[in-house]
Parts: C-alpha cells; sequence; structure tokens
C-alpha cells in the first residue's frame, strides 16, 4: 500500500471517529439536564477506550455540534457565553486524563476493576465538568443582569457536579464491563447473550424498574414517588451481590435511567436527593465488589 493510500486511510479514521462520536454527542446531549448529565459518560468512555492518538478527532466531534449550538444561541445568550460555550469539554478532561491514563489502567493485571482510578478519573472529570459550566453560566448572567433571577449559581455548580458525576457512573462502568466481557470471550452471538445469566438478570429487572419509574411518574403523593425512587437501589445491590462489579454497573445504568424518567421539574430537591443516595450506592458498589475476587468470571457472557 503506498504512502499516499496510507496518508488517506488514516485522515479516512479520524473523520470517522469525529463524526461518530458527534453523532452520540448529540444523542445524549438531548437527553442531559444539569443533575444528570450524561455526556459526561460518553465523554470519560471515550477518554479511557480511545488510543490517544485519536483524541483529536474527539475533540472535533465534541467541537462541531458545541459552535452550532454556540451560534444559534448567541441572540439569548451573548458572544461572551458563545466563546465560552464552544470550547469543548472534552479537552479539559484529556488534560486530566492523559497522565492518569500513563500512571495507570483501568484493569489491574488479574482483570479486577481499578476502582480507585475508575472513580477518581469519574471524580476530577465531574470536577471540571462543573467549573467549565458554571463558569459559561456565568458569562450569560454577566451579559444580561436580571434576565434569569431564579438562577442560584452556587446551587446551579452542585447541580453540574452531580449530574456530571452520575451521568459518568451511568454510561462508563457499564461500557468497561462489556468490553472486558467480550474481549474475554473473543466473539459474540445471540445465542451466547441470551444464555448469559447477567442478562438474564438484567432483563429481570427492567420490568421491575420500569412499573416503579411509571409509578412515581404517575402518582401526586411526593412520599410514595421518592419511595419508589429508593426502590430502584435494590437492585443495584443485588445485581453486585450475584454478578460483582458488572451487575452493579449495568444495574447502577438501568436504575439511573429509571430514576431520571421520573424527574418532573428542573432542580427537584427531592430528585436531587435520591441522586446523591444513587451515585453513592453505584460508587460503593463498584468499589466494594471491585475488591473480590472476580465473580463475574464465573458466568462471563455465556454458561459453557
Amino acid at each position: 500500500m503506498s504512502a499516499s493510500t496510507e496518508h488517506w486511510k488514516a485522515w479516512g479514521q479520524y473523520i470517522a471517529i469525529a463524526g461518530a462520536y458527534a453523532a452520540c454527542y448529540e444523542v445524549t446531549r438531548h437527553v442531559t439536564f444539569p443533575h444528570w448529565i450524561l455526556t459526561a459518560g460518553l465523554r470519560l468512555s471515550c477518554l479511557l477506550l480511545v488510543p490517544v492518538r485519536y483524541w483529536p478527532a474527539l475533540a472535533l466531534g465534541e467541537l462541531l455540534p458545541m459552535v452550532e449550538n454556540a451560534l444559534l444561541c448567541i441572540p439569548q445568550f451573548g458572544i461572551p457565553w458563545a466563546i465560552s460555550a464552544s470550547v469543548p469539554m472534552i479537552v479539559l478532561c484529556m488534560a486530566c486524563i492523559k497522565p492518569m491514563r500513563a500512571r495507570w489502567s483501568y484493569y489491574s493485571p488479574d482483570g479486577r476493576l481499578n476502582k480507585v482510578f475508575l472513580l477518581g478519573a469519574t471524580l476530577a472529570c465531574a470536577l471540571l465538568t462543573a467549573i467549565k459550566t458554571s463558569v459559561t453560566t456565568l458569562t450569560a448572567l454577566m451579559d444580561s443582569p436580571g434576565a434569569w433571577p431564579d438562577i442560584d449559581l452556587h446551587l446551579y455548580f452542585w447541580a453540574y457536579l452531580l449530574g456530571s458525576y452520575l451521568g459518568a457512573l451511568t454510561l462508563t462502568p457499564m461500557i468497561l464491563a462489556l468490553k472486558q466481557r467480550f474481549d474475554e470471550q473473543g466473539f459474540f452471538s445471540m445465542t451466547m447473550l441470551t444464555r448469559s445469566p447477567l442478562f438474564r438478570d438484567t432483563m429481570a429487572i427492567v420490568p421491575i424498574l420500569g412499573m416503579l419509574c411509571w409509578y412515581a411518574f404517575s402518582t401526586h403523593d411526593e412520599v410514595a414517588k421518592q419511595l419508589a425512587r429508593f426502590a430502584m437501589l435494590v437492585p443495584v445491590v443485588a445485581m453486585t451481590w450475584r454478578h460483582g462489579w458488572h451487575g452493579g454497573a449495568i444495574a447502577g445504568m438501568v436504575s439511573s435511567i429509571a430514576s431520571a424518567a421520573t424527574a418532573d421539574a428542573l432542580l427537584d430537591p427531592k430528585m436531587i436527593q435520591f441522586q446523591v443516595v444513587l451515585s453513592l450506592v453505584v460508587s460503593a458498589s463498584l468499589f466494594t465488589a471491585a475488591r473480590l475476587p472476580n465473580a463475574s468470571r464465573e458466568t462471563l457472557i455465556s454458561e459453557r
């Protein structure tokens, strides 16, 4: 293969990665709100899994939709906001994750999850996201004083921090768990998937969480709604006990999605209280399960 062909092939890979990331970013951005920032999970997952040489493509993939959104909203929020909003968050996170990746791995040599690395990277990126998003919000408030008197920047900072942390916990551990399983199995088939105890247990908890979600969303009793949300923590603990951190990661994702679907107001204090507890439970599940022998190896993807 000629040097010219290799050159264009490399550019094609960069463009494909940038396009794929931009598409995924747009999807997650449309289901994101201040205390559940799913884009943080997509961002951290890519920074942990994509080779560093392709990081410029990730930055480009995030830059394009952010610039488009900034240009459209200039009349509403002003030019300073547009400039701040155009800075890709992933570039800031790269500065944090690159030295961490150079020193540590998210898996230990025996295949266990490096819980300190994962939770540390999650918290660091969440903090960067909260700071940068708060600064961007501040530029809009300064450009139009008094336009949004209900916005308390201190409250929003903590909401952004919680949302970024929980959003990362929703996607990143699940993606790492599935990658480890598929890497160890070496191939994928529907038969292999349907024989998986983890898959069967996941399919068992989905209807339960669906009913809890429907009840919490439809009831007007605030106490009953909050109890339904807290009941969503049970599958996280149960799946962690049965399948190790893989089970906790997947159940944490499903429970997080189900609870987010019950939100009926922005920055609802009851919702935020539950999400704080959910983030602590998922973190504790990953931390404690990763210390034990990898129980999930007994039921990797299929029963042989």
